[in-house]
């Protein structure tokens, strides 16, 4: 309104009859927390515990990747001693005698000389299940002090002072000792509740694979540290989800060629004499034998096994974008994925998915036919809450409730009247009703799905429109997973 009308002629005053926008924020940006072979904006700036955002898989390769000669991001370079390599020479007859004819490349790793450190993994995990965006916070880099727990710690309270991320990923909690594993969960859990805007992704500490003396694993001891560990109270454990069991994927290690030496070497009996490859570096063999051929493929099927925190934030990620957060994480295929390390029953599901005693449910992954390995689970470690039990119903108020907050500090310091109230509404009332005809809210009609709330004599009373308060209640009824679908048959009886 034009407030001084001082000299005559003609004044426009443009009214504003269109109420304010809410403008959702981000709902899949994670945050990596662990270490990296190296930590490097520029030639000489310092990254270590520094948190950077980056937009893709290549950019990672140059902030935090060794390079090779020609200057591209590789993986971590594994020791020499961590696989072995045994060539067998394979003959026309199938036997060690007649004419040889090829060579049988038999390749194993030593897992307690492989690097512990598995963070490279894990985002490139992320990127190729459909993420975006996200956040790496590199504690330390790679050396032979291993991984510390409370650098994790320190890292997961950088990244708290950072407003933008909206999930928490600690791929390499797992290799650290119970305590330290328990310091970790707790540290994440306390943000999420604390803050109100992320997520935390737990990892398990330790996944005991199965064996023909043990086929099963020990699912129920590995499965009781993840909830010895998460000992916060219920509004502390329905900002986190565990996840169960780690996974087997299609990535093959970095094996230095140069340094990797062929361990054994059988040698046909008879025939044509070949070259004796024992203790020779595969590099020195020949990059156009064909031998060099079949040990380098054979490398590549030394797969790497991940926790599955950076797939599932990229399953989040994905369905985020192609259907809503308002969509349960669930019956999503992982990509780049092999097996889980160990197969679970329905049956064993049972005593994961629903824990009567605690609440604290844990998702598993699962391999079907035909299907592939998906996400078999959507519950928050409140697995027994009937408000917080699902992510989807956690994450997707977490959505509506930040993309709120922010949007409506325009009205701070306004006038508390009416002309404001009505403002406010018609913001709330106009994103909550693009939410419902997107499906994110139950009910036939909008009044049914959800409701805002604000006014004297609704929402407040004299006494706190005299002390500044402004009250908005919103209510939402959002749309649950199936996660139970019964099908009921009967005999329908022969009527002529």
């Amino acid at each position: 309104m034009i407030t001084k009308l001082a000299t005559p002629g003609v004044y426009i005053d443009e009214i504003s009859t269109i109420p304010p926008s809410v403008a959702e924020v981000d709902s899949a940006i994670p945050a990596f927390i662990g270490y990296t072979e190296i930590a490097k904006r520029y030639a000489d700036g310092d990254l270590i515990m520094k948190a950077q955002k980056i937009a893709d898989w290549s950019e990672f390769l140059h902030y935090y990747a060794a390079k090779n000669p020609e200057g591209q991001g590789i993986a971590p370079q594994e020791a020499a001693d961590s696989v072995t390599i045994a060539i067998s020479e394979k003959t026309d007859d199938g036997t060690v005698t007649g004419t040889t004819v090829d060579y049988e490349v038999t390749v194993a790793t030593v897992p307690a000389k492989l690097k512990k450190y598995n963070l490279h993994y894990a985002v490139k995990h992320y990127f190729d299940n459909g993420g975006g965006a996200c956040y790496i916070v590199p504690v330390n880099v790679h050396s032979d002090e291993g991984i510390d727990a409370d650098e994790l710690v320190l890292g997961l309270r950088l990244i708290a002072g950072y407003d933008e991320p909206t999930i928490l990923c600690v791929p390499e909690m797992g290799t650290v000792n119970v305590a330290g594993y328990g310091s970790i969960v707790k540290e994440m859990t306390d943000q999420a509740s604390n803050l109100k805007d992320r997520f935390a992704l737990i990892d398990p500490q330790v996944v005991t694979p199965e064996t023909p003396a043990n086929p099963s694993g020990t699912i129920g001891a590995d499965v009781l540290i993840i909830r010895n560990a998460a000992v916060g109270s219920v509004e502390v454990n329905r900002y986190a989800a565990a996840y169960y069991p780690t996974l087997e994927t299609t990535y093959g290690y970095g094996f230095d060629l140069e340094t990797v030496k062929v361990t054994s070497h059988k040698k046909a009996t008879t025939g044509t004499p070949a070259p004796d490859y024992k203790d020779k570096t595969v590099a020195s063999i020949g990059k156009g034998a064909a031998l060099y051929g079949k040990i380098k493929d054979a490398l590549k099927s030394a797969h790497v096994v991940l926790p599955p925190s950076g797939a599932i934030a990229g399953v989040y990620a994905r369905v985020d974008n192609t259907k809503g957060v308002w969509k349960a994480p669930a019956n999503e295929g992982l990509r780049n994925v092999v097996k889980p390390v160990v197969d679970i029953s329905n049956r064993e599901q049972e005593n994961l998915n629903i824990d009567a005693t605690t609440g604290k449910s844990i998702n598993v992954i699962r391999t079907f036919p035909g299907f592939g390995t998906v996400v078999w689970g959507a519950r928050t470690l409140n697995g027994n809450d009937n408000e917080w039990r699902y992510i989807n119903v956690r994450r997707f108020f977490m959505v509506v409730e930040e993309s709120i907050k922010k949007s409506i500090q325009w009205a701070v310091f306004e006038p508390n009247t009416a002309s404001t109230w009505v403002k406010v509404k018609g913001m709330c009332d106009n994103y909550l009703y693009q939410k419902w005809q997107q499906g994110a809210l139950a009910g036939a009609k909008p009044e049914e799905a959800y409701f805002v709330r604000v006014g004297l004599g609704k929402t407040m009373n004299a006494v706190d429109i005299l002390e500044g308060r402004m009250i908005v209640e919103i209510g939402m009824a959002v749309a649950r997973p199936a996660e139970f679908i019964i099908l009921r048959f009967s005999h329908l009886m022969q009527t002529s």
